[in-house]
């Protein structure tokens, strides 16, 4: 292994990719839950949507309070208290029997995601790297988050088969508690320069705020949320109810996929799969070339992917290819606006910077998972949520050009990577 091998793989960076591993595999498993829950107790469809949605959103406005708890009381305190908080809301949401109090307790499991995902684990990840590693070891970061992606759902999928929903929630509350081995991982990040801690947090946001910059990143991550929150959430049940029949004689039913439920979750796993290597990939690129025109770049694949999916007729094949094609593109944003916000405003408060961007992430994930339940119970299908979708994916992509690309001129700001 080389030496600039070796400066990237440290164990900051595998303990980081461990605990999102952990993190995303379940997070990406609450679309499975969508019908078995919705069938037990008759809830319209937009019930344990809203549920979800306000976990997203609460994971939303989680992110930047972590980020700020990290920066000021330590990163093992943040993901402390965010698994204990994840562990508890999802144990206590079996016992849930009515949409108030699972939709309350999705608060909960919110806050524990904030706890242990991006906005606290890539600014760790990003102060302990070193200018030239930065952007690749966030993209094999937000890879890790993908490869959980790959195996969360369809452990749903098989755990579903043999317990109730209710316990298979106990069994993952129990799997997030994990994340806490690996804190000494962690070690500690990398002091920030003396020019970073003479400004206050508080003047580092107001200036960030007041940067142009700034605000259209920050509105230009809502379409990512909107996109991704909607399809984990339903795109297993959309696939279930609208995808064609498997071909008994086929590839998939050869390898034992002979539901459309199981493709479903097949579906999940393949994107998460496929964004490994997106995610990856974009690291890399983003080292080599402008950020903002790669993030407009990538909205405009995911524009021109999402649109010619739903205009062809649903089946398994345009399923898997639509998942194969999403995937390079799901997280691939990650790296690149994390990368973004700590290459202009340095690396100090990075966390609570991108942690802030976030929450436009989550606002518009929020708004992708109600309004994909609530326009489903109207119209019975998920044809116009999901022309919102490719609406602002498009809008997304022009708001990202006029981005000033360059360290800010305060005296807090550092060159990242």
């Amino acid at each position: 292994m080389s030496a600039s091998q070796a400066r990237l793989f440290t164990p900051v960076l595998i303990g980081g990719c461990i605990i999102l591993l952990i993190n995303f595999a379940l997070r990406a498993s609450f679309g499975m839950f969508q019908i078995p829950i919705g069938e037990e107790f008759g809830w319209p469809r937009a019930e344990f949507s809203l549920a979800i949605a306000i976990q997203n959103l609460a994971w939303g406005i989680g992110q930047p309070i972590f980020g700020a708890l990290a920066e000021r009381w330590g990163d093992r305190w943040s993901i402390i208290l965010g698994a204990l908080l994840y562990s508890a809301g999802l144990i206590l949401t079996a016992f849930a029997t009515t949409p108030e109090t699972m939709q309350i307790l999705e608060v909960m499991v919110g806050f524990g995601i904030a706890g242990t995902g991006f906005g606290v684990i890539l600014a760790v990840i990003g102060r302990a790297a070193s200018d030239e590693n930065r952007s690749l070891a966030l993209g094999i970061a937000t890879a890790a988050g993908s490869a959980g992606q790959v195996f969360g759902a369809p452990l749903a999928e098989i755990l579903l088969a043999f317990y109730s929903w209710q316990m298979v929630f106990i069994i993952f509350g129990v799997i997030v508690l994990s994340c806490m081995f690996f804190l000494p991982l962690l070690g500690d990040s990398k002091p920030a320069s003396r020019s970073e801690l003479e400004e206050s947090m508080g003047t580092v946001l107001k200036r960030a705020f007041r940067d142009p910059s700034y605000l259209m990143i920050f509105a230009g991550f809502f379409s990512c949320g909107y996109q991704l929150g909607f399809i984990t959430a339903h795109f297993p049940a959309m696939i279930a109810e609208m995808c064609g029949p498997i071909s008994p004689t086929g590839i998939l039913a050869s390898i034992g996929i002979t539901t459309t439920s199981a493709l479903g979750a097949i579906a999940i796993s393949l994107i998460g799969l496929a964004n490994i290597a997106g995610s990856i990939l974009s690291g890399w690129l983003g080292k080599r070339y402008t950020k903002k025109y790669l993030l407009a770049g990538i909205y405009t694949l995911r524009t021109i992917a999402a649109a010619v999916f739903i205009l062809t007729p649903i089946t398994p094949t345009t399923v898997i290819i639509f998942s194969l094609v999403m995937g390079g593109l799901w997280l691939a944003t990650v790296p690149l606006t994390s990368g973004l916000v700590a290459y202009i405003y340095g690396l100090r408060y990075m966390g609570t910077l991108y942690g802030f961007v976030f929450l436009s992430h989550q606002i518009g994930s929020f708004l992708g998972v109600w309004l994909g339940g609530w326009l489903y119970d109207v119209y019975g299908n998920y044809t116009l949520v999901w022309w919102i979708g490719v609406g602002v994916g498009a809008i997304s992509a022009l708001i990202h050009l006029p981005i000033r690309e360059e360290p800010a001129r305060l005296p807090s700001a550092t060159v990242a990577a």
